[in-house]
């Protein structure tokens, strides 16, 4: 029994490209057939009982039909429900025309055969997905035509080495043959420019960027406030710099970023955990539809069957530290130091609060003027992205956590919740130059007590870039170019002491990854990641004079 289940799992994996082969092939022979003689003495049989009317009708939809089932292997390899429905109806429609193109009963039990080889395969194909969802990418396209280019040579072949072509009653029958060969292709061919020109027109716009005076944007505000599974990053999508796909309840979203061809989702789908993979599928096929290299930046080891089921290629980026806040003490040696700046900070007269959001834009200003004195400090200016910048009406959508003394802000952090509470992290890290060495120690140890009394339980300090990289000879290429880079770059970014700023709170490292269709497309896509957090290239060559601040 347990093999048997084992071999339906194996199956059901290969059952969506086994079925789109089936139907790939069954379109080819019914286009081969409609473009080549019939056999001219079954053809006369079918004469004495048949009109003729019908059998022209017959040759014509086959062809037709043939050209369908090219197209909807498509939808089959995209494991789309109503494309193996589809299917079924036009190979048994097929099938039942087959004996009216003069007797051919050996296109009629392929034709069967091929409808029992996908009838049982209904499971393999969960994706509820209407046909008109079904991105035909211009590939496809280009291969449906050579398909019917190819039918059409052979037709041209086939009769011009025809052998009854001397004999009088035969040579009527074949001239017939070819009008009906031409016409049956010529309607393939041009039922495939309507359907191209339709698609042309039909395929969906690239999502534009939603804007906090959007609709849509009040649609991620409720997302977010409830979602079953989302990353502290994920309240990136209140910046306003993402595009967005949504899905059909409208309780699950996909944010993403356009830099050229290249299509960069942040994380994975926010909301609802039964939605990812229908959501996931649709972002690659709508970044196929529109030639561009779809990719998901920033995925963690909980996404990879995902990337894996999508066919992409992984690559690890770097590592992502996370304080578990039930388990944190200050006690120990190990903690010395990191108490002893919590205990100076205090003594000093620092003071710390958590803002609700909604007292936020009374303290805009005070926090504007200490971002600006950071900024000051910080060569680069402002990110975006993958890290946010200080925009009022972003600012103002979290909960801020602030440092005091003698009454005045010195220090603040952006404040990044979970509906699950399962992490909580910060955005913006940002001080003045009245602010004390260590404050951000101070800043840190009293988030994690107000996180862990709110019930968080994690604090996220965010990723590492290029940590956690392998040099091995037989490693990836990328890994080693990497390992290099956080290495001997420290001109570039203060790879290594990121590193070992957040090591000093003993977090639970895990990695990070990049996922795209090919390996190949990886750099580039990583360099448009940087292109996009720092504005382009002019934000891009802006050199940081103190990292790890972010």
């Amino acid at each position: 029994m347990r093999l048997f289940g084992d071999l339906k799992l194996a199956l059901l994996a290969m059952a969506p490209t086994l079925a789109a082969i089936a139907a790939a092939a069954s379109g080819l022979m019914l286009l081969a057939s409609g473009a080549t003689p019939s056999d001219p003495s079954r053809l006369v049989e079918l004469l004495k009982v048949t009109p003729t009317v019908l059998i022209e009708i017959s040759h014509f939809l086959s062809s037709i039909l043939g050209l369908v089932l090219i197209l909807l292997a498509f939808g089959l390899r995209s494991r789309l429900d109503a494309a193996w429905t589809a299917s079924l109806i036009t190979l048994m429609a097929a099938a039942a025309l087959a004996p009216f193109k003069g007797f051919n009963w050996e296109e009629a039990a392929v034709l069967v055969g091929c409808t029992l080889v996908i009838l049982p395969l209904h499971n393999a194909f969960p994706r509820a997905a209407g046909l008109s969802r079904m991105e035909v990418t211009p590939g496809w396209l280009l291969s449906a035509a050579a398909a019917l280019g190819g039918a059409a040579l052979l037709g041209w072949w086939s009769f011009a080495h025809a052998e009854q072509a001397d004999r009088s009653v035969w040579k009527v029958m074949a001239d017939h043959d070819l009008n009906r060969a031409i016409r049956t292709t010529g309607g393939s061919a041009l039922a495939l420019l309507l359907f191209g020109i339709w698609r042309l027109f039909a395929m969906p716009a690239t999502p534009r960027v939603v804007g906090d005076d959007d609709p849509d944007f009040d649609r991620v505000r409720a997302i977010l406030r409830t979602a079953e599974w989302a990353q502290p990053d994920s309240n990136l999508a209140l910046l306003g710099d993402k595009r967005f796909l949504f899905s059909p309840s409208g309780e699950t979203f996909l944010m993403f970023g356009v830099r050229g061809r290249s299509w960069i989702a942040m994380d994975g789908p926010v909301g609802r955990q039964d939605e990812r993979m229908e959501l996931l599928w649709r972002f690659r096929e709508l970044a196929d539809a529109h030639a561009a290299r779809p990719a998901l930046y920033g995925i963690g080891p909980e996404d990879l069957p995902d990337c894996v089921e999508l066919g992409f290629s992984i690559q690890k980026i770097g590592e992502a530290a996370a304080v578990p806040l039930d388990g944190f003490s200050l006690t120990g040696k190990r903690r010395e130091a990191l108490r002893r700046n919590w205990r100076k900070a205090g003594e000093g007269g620092a003071t710390f609060e958590v803002i609700a959001p909604e007292r936020v834009p009374d303290l805009l200003e005070d926090l504007r003027a200490i971002s600006d004195a950071w900024l000051a400090l910080h060569a680069g200016g402002e990110k975006s992205f993958s890290l946010g910048g200080f925009v009022p009406r972003y600012v103002a959508e979290f909960p801020v956590a602030v440092v005091r003394s003698e009454g005045r802000i010195i220090a603040f952090a952006t404040l990044w919740p979970t509906a699950s509470r399962r992490a909580l992290s910060m955005d913006l890290m940002r001080y003045n130059e009245a602010a004390p060495k260590n404050i951000m120690d101070f800043l840190f140890v009293e988030l994690f007590e107000w996180g862990r009394l709110q019930g968080y339980h994690a604090f996220d300090f965010g990723a590492a870039p290029l940590a956690g990289l392998d040099d091995r000879p037989l490693a990836p290429v990328l890994s080693r170019v990497g390992r290099l880079l956080f290495e001997r770059a420290e001109e570039i970014y203060n790879f290594r002491g990121v590193r070992r700023y957040k090591d000093k709170y003993d977090p639970l490292w895990q990695p990070r990854y990049i996922a795209a269709p090919h390996g190949w497309q990886i750099p580039m896509l990583m360099a448009d990641v940087g292109l996009l957090s720092s504005g382009g290239m002019a934000g891009l060559t802006r050199r940081t004079r103190k990292n790890g601040d972010q």
